[in-house]
């Protein structure tokens, strides 16, 4: 059975494990394609710290600092990492010997940018080209460490290297894939590949750091495998272990992709929903396994499950949210008020994840992140009142919720922990039950729910 399987960054950085409880734990050496992400930490150092936003490389590069010094940081960084993993069989010297060819490679690319951007002339698009070779540096480390290690273990294991640093074609990132696999007998093989892929589109220009993930769905698209699977440190579970105790939570086991995409619109990422499209579509099932529990088959995702029973799959949300209530007495019976606001909406690239509406206002929840002040300023132009609130998100998913009382049941149960709901709202489908509420109550909201509909 052919599979195209994604290893996240926290799994790879536990590679001992990767090996022996992904790659050895079946017996299936063949037939099997691995999308490997970076080493834990590594891409922040070369781009920007994904949460605290401190800069790597990339930032010193764009603001017209020195890189040089962080850029070798980096390298000892990834020559430690290599030495770590000398005890599985990694040919130390030569491994750190390919760092070296790598970014000095790497290093004349960027120079060659910074004199462009010297220039004037050009900016963003060679910016996004310089991020685009730095994130490169981290999945080519990887994929060629594990490759390495497996190769000297006896397994018929073979790089597979998207990133094209040394193939000046134009081609596009499926072009770029279908190129790499068309000679290789998968049948008695595995290949391990970097989740990022070179093409003339950029593969960092609409999904930034999802890009591996892109790159695995195209390869699953390309390849048509029985299933695709994606490696993570942790199980798509009922709820947040963090917030509501290991014990009282399990893996959700079955889902589709409309829940898939539910997760996605709240931050909770099965997988980013532009990645499962063509997995969709394609009826490709994707499965979600917790690598330091091999033998538990994880949470299979597929195109039209239905859960026989009437249940909630997951409990789950943001606190990261920020409410934005228009009012306006003329908005009774004017069709056109939702659609200027919508029109303003798009004009400020600004997409919303709730919305609700009465006679004279509406009210819509953004990511707080996506705030931008002019937006407000063009509202209040021709609205008599605009607000803003922090707000957080807590949801009920799942693929067969239906079932009389589970509104109310949710109601008291946040009603019994003081917990005001500030607006409410489902779809017709009932695969989303959307609560709005302070802040500072996020968690204890979790955690009520989770006792009484969990």
């Amino acid at each position: 059975m052919l599979t195209v399987e994604k290893i996240g960054g926290t799994s790879m950085s536990a590679l001992k494990e990767v090996i022996e409880n992904i790659i050895y734990f079946n017996g299936q050496l063949q037939d099997r394609v691995f999308v490997v992400s970076a080493f834990s930490g590594v891409t922040n150092l070369l781009l920007e710290n994904k949460k605290t936003k401190a800069p790597g490389v990339y930032h010193k590069l764009a603001n017209n600092e020195d890189y040089h010094e962080t850029l070798t940081e980096v390298a000892n960084q990834l020559k430690s990492l290599n030495q770590s993993f000398g005890t599985l069989g990694l040919d130390v010297a030569k491994a750190n010997d390919f760092i070296d060819r790598h970014i000095a490679k790497a290093l004349t690319y960027l120079e060659s940018a910074t004199t462009m951007l010297a220039s004037g002339y050009l900016n963003e698009g060679i910016l996004l080209a310089a991020r685009e070779i730095l994130a490169s540096i981290g999945e080519t480390h990887s994929a060629y460490v594990l490759a390495d290690i497996l190769q000297r273990k006896g397994i018929n294991a073979k790089l597979i290297d998207l990133s094209g640093f040394e193939d000046r074609r134009a081609l596009t990132i499926s072009e770029r894939i279908a190129d790499a696999f068309r000679a290789i007998d998968l049948s008695n093989c595995i290949c391990i590949t970097t989740g990022y892929a070179k093409g003339t589109e950029g593969i960092m220009r609409e999904f930034d750091r999802g890009y591996s993930e892109v790159t695995f769905s195209k390869i699953a698209e390309i390849l048509k495998p029985q299933e695709a699977i994606i490696h993570k440190e942790y199980h798509l579970s009922t709820a947040d272990p963090g917030l509501v105790g290991i014990e009282n939570v399990k893996p959700v086991g079955n889902t589709n992709y409309d829940i898939a995409d539910q997760l996605a619109d709240v931050g909770m990422e099965a997988i980013h929903p532009k990645a499962a499209k063509p997995l969709e579509m394609a009826g490709i099932h994707l499965r979600i396994k917790n690598t330091f529990e091999p033998a538990h088959p994880g949470t299979l995702i597929t195109k039209d499950y239905i859960s026989k029973i009437k249940r909630v799959e997951v409990i789950t949300g943001t606190d990261q949210q920020l409410l934005i209530d228009i009012y306006d007495p003329l908005m009774t019976g004017n069709v056109g008020s939702d659609l200027a606001i919508m029109q303003l909406f798009y004009q400020h690239g600004v997409s919303y994840t709730f919305k609700v509406t009465s006679a004279n206002s509406i009210s819509i929840v953004i990511w707080e992140s996506d705030f931008k002040p002019e937006l407000i300023t063009d509202l209040e132009k021709q609205f008599e009142k605009v607000s803003t609130e922090p707000v957080a998100m807590v949801c009920l998913l799942g693929t067969n919720m239906d079932q009389p009382g589970l509104l109310a049941n949710a109601a008291r149960a946040l009603a019994k922990y003081e917990i005001n709901i500030i607006s409410a709202g489902v779809a017709k489908g009932k695969v989303n039950i959307q609560f709005l509420i302070e802040r500072a109550q996020f968690k204890t909201a979790i955690i009520a729910l989770n006792k009484v509909v969990g």
